[in-house]
């Protein structure tokens, strides 16, 4: 499908969702987290949907396919940082398993457009 702007596509949206989701999540954090796990993963999880639009805004496949695999590595760094929280006891089983659900769907929609891609080039 051809969408007219970033905003249309159902990944960017997601990666959206967990942008914000995490912003929530975090502001609860003590403030000595707030140079350490905070904004490393606010940045994260921001860069996620960054990269989603900055491909999109290429003309090249290959340049398109450089985000969304930049996109795809800070989808893994937030996981990481997800899981880091949850096992210092700073997010709750619910909370985690919400935030690892959607970066799943996100990773798998990801696939999905690098695959189709791939093909074009």
């Amino acid at each position: 499908m051809a969408y007219n702007s970033f905003e249309e596509m159902p990944v960017w949206e997601k990666a959206m969702e967990l942008a914000v989701s995490v912003f929530k999540l975090t502001e609860k954090l003590p403030r000595k987290e707030d140079y350490g796990l905070t904004s490393q993963i606010r940045s994260s999880a921001l860069s996620v949907s960054g990269n989603i639009a900055e491909g999109f805004g290429r003309k090249h496949t290959k340049d398109k396919l450089n985000f969304y695999y930049n996109s795809r590595g800070s989808l893994a760094e937030t996981k990481n940082h997800l899981i880091y929280g949850y096992k210092v006891g700073y997010f709750d089983r619910l909370e985690f398993d919400k935030h690892i659900n959607l970066i799943e769907k996100i990773w798998k929609e990801l696939n999905s457009l690098i695959s189709s891609l791939q093909k074009k080039t």
